[in-house]
């Protein structure tokens, strides 16, 4: 059973990779498209953003430390030029969160979340390359975020500030995010960034560092009743969101104990190991019965959203397996699979390539981008090889 649910894997990262490669690179303005909507159709003028870019430069990274294919090294350095030449802010420093078509800068606010992907996906690039200008850009903006964001006060980090690191009024990654001094989404991915960072940087600073975001995560962040992640807060860590995010929640699960296993600090480990499995808990709340996972549930209104986002079905697969792993109860290693077979049945476009934004309740397709600021070869990639490597 698992040994086929590992040859589905390694077929459908191949499938995930091609999309990629074959349908998205811009070779009229260099990097790659900015959007495609959800019948492949290119939207040629569409901006382009780091976070597309950077997990782009993540995910052929990882790969390519996974397979040793210089294919996929080739596309990751293309992505690495891109970042390096149009997303990094070479006068304020940081990086843009979107350029034109055409590679100008064009929303240049520093939203510190964009800052932590390109930590992410520069320092796994340095992994496979050991280009040494990637580690340096990654230790960089590293530093420029202890330097604006970090909250010497209260701890944690500021969401975002203006281009040259003033305070901005809007703070928001987006239209639906609460506006917010912090939130759990930018925090949840520094500590990726930081984490993955010190596999190949062993900073006695940042492994502090990582260890003051797991620390938040434990005593801020995870709901100590619901178990729950709770999603935003003003500056002093009070909450300001009544909204639970099933994927988030199991990803939390997960993303929290591979950074403490990544630093080595097992006393810590052992902690985290037990909310990872109170979230993997908290998160099945949200599984239906054909083994989808809804995306949002509102606790004020009492209100689910009744949607099926593709990067929750696929940090569920991660999520679950991880908990089966941890606790031996077969009953996640079954919500695991059953992930998969949701995946299989309704978000892969089996005809067009890649994987479907997500469905409604009736199971029909979202019509969102294929390709966009936040559709990313990243969630669905990582659930491949996570699953591939822990098998």
């Amino acid at each position: 059973m698992l040994q086929q649910f590992k040859e589905d894997l390694e077929n459908e990262l191949q499938n995930i990779l091609d999309f990629w490669e074959n349908k998205t690179i811009d070779d009229l303005h260099g990097g790659f498209l900015g959007q495609i909507d959800n019948d492949n159709k290119i939207i040629p003028d569409a901006p382009k953003g780091s976070v597309l870019t950077s997990r782009i430069l993540w995910t052929f990274s990882s790969t390519y430390n996974l397979i040793k294919s210089t294919d996929y090294l080739k596309t990751a350095e293309r992505a690495f030029g891109y970042l390096r030449d149009h997303f990094i802010d070479k006068e304020y420093g940081g990086v843009f969160w979107t350029v034109d078509y055409k590679g100008n800068p064009l929303d240049t606010k520093k939203q510190i979340y964009a800052l932590a992907f390109a930590i992410y996906g520069l320092s796994e690039y340095y992994i496979g390359s050991k280009n040494e200008e990637a580690l340096l850009l990654a230790i960089d903006l590293y530093d420029t975020i202890l330097k604006y964001s970090y909250d010497l006060e209260n701890g944690g980090y500021i969401e975002a500030l203006t281009r040259d690191w003033k305070e901005i009024d809007d703070l928001r990654l987006s239209n639906k995010d609460a506006n917010e001094k912090k939130s759990m989404n930018t925090h949840l991915h520094l500590l990726e960034a930081f984490a993955n960072l010190y596999r190949v940087w062993k900073n006695e600073k940042l492994e502090e560092k990582i260890s003051e975001l797991i620390y938040i995560f434990l005593n801020q962040i995870i709901d100590p009743e619901t178990h729950h992640l709770i999603l935003f807060f003003d500056e002093k860590w009070n909450p300001r969101s009544q909204i639970v995010s099933y994927g988030h929640d199991i990803e939390a699960s997960w993303l929290i104990e591979e950074a403490a296993k990544i630093i080595g600090n097992e006393p810590l480990l052992q902690q985290v190991k037990d909310q990872s499995n109170n979230l993997a808990i908290a998160a099945s709340d949200g599984l239906d019965t054909d083994g989808g996972l809804w995306y949002e549930y509102d606790l004020e209104k009492d209100d689910l959203v009744k949607e099926k986002h593709s990067w929750p079905q696929a940090e569920a697969m991660v999520g679950f397996f991880n908990a089966w792993k941890n606790t031996g109860v077969d009953r996640s290693l079954n919500r695991s699979l059953d992930s998969w077979n949701f995946i299989q049945e309704h978000i892969l476009d089996k005809k067009k390539g890649e994987w479907f934004w997500g469905i409604h309740a009736d199971n029909t397709v979202m019509n969102e981008d294929k390709v966009g600021i936040w559709k990313c070869p990243y969630h669905n990639s990582r659930a491949c090889m996570e699953l591939i490597k822990r098998i």
